[in-house]
């Protein structure tokens, strides 16, 4: 199994919305990936509520069943929409992948 996480810092404003607006569409268009790559086994989003000086704002953690599910999850269109959308949104993004 896969386990790959992404955290993002956010972007106070980005397409006319507040950093909180743009957290839920992010968690909507992530969330939406859930049946569309075979061996994503989970996925969820969740929003920092800490505020520390160091947390991100969203968070992503997902499972898959190989490397191969990963790669086709990360070329996938509506994955590649996210990230091209996500350049006016975050300023900052951190990932890790491990084997579990």
């Amino acid at each position: 199994m896969i386990k790959h996480i992404v955290m993002w810092k956010l972007n106070d404003s980005a397409y006319g919305k507040s950093k909180s607006e743009n957290a839920i569409e992010l968690k909507e268009k992530l969330l939406a990936m859930n049946d569309k790559v075979n061996g994503l086994i989970h996925i969820e989003v969740g929003f920092d509520f800490s505020n520390e000086k160091d947390s991100c704002d969203v968070v992503l953690y997902s499972e898959f069943e190989n490397l191969e599910a990963l790669k086709e999850y990360q070329l996938h269109p509506d994955h590649e929409a996210i990230k091209n959308w996500l350049t006016e949104v975050r300023y900052e993004r951190r990932v890790v992948d491990y084997e579990a």
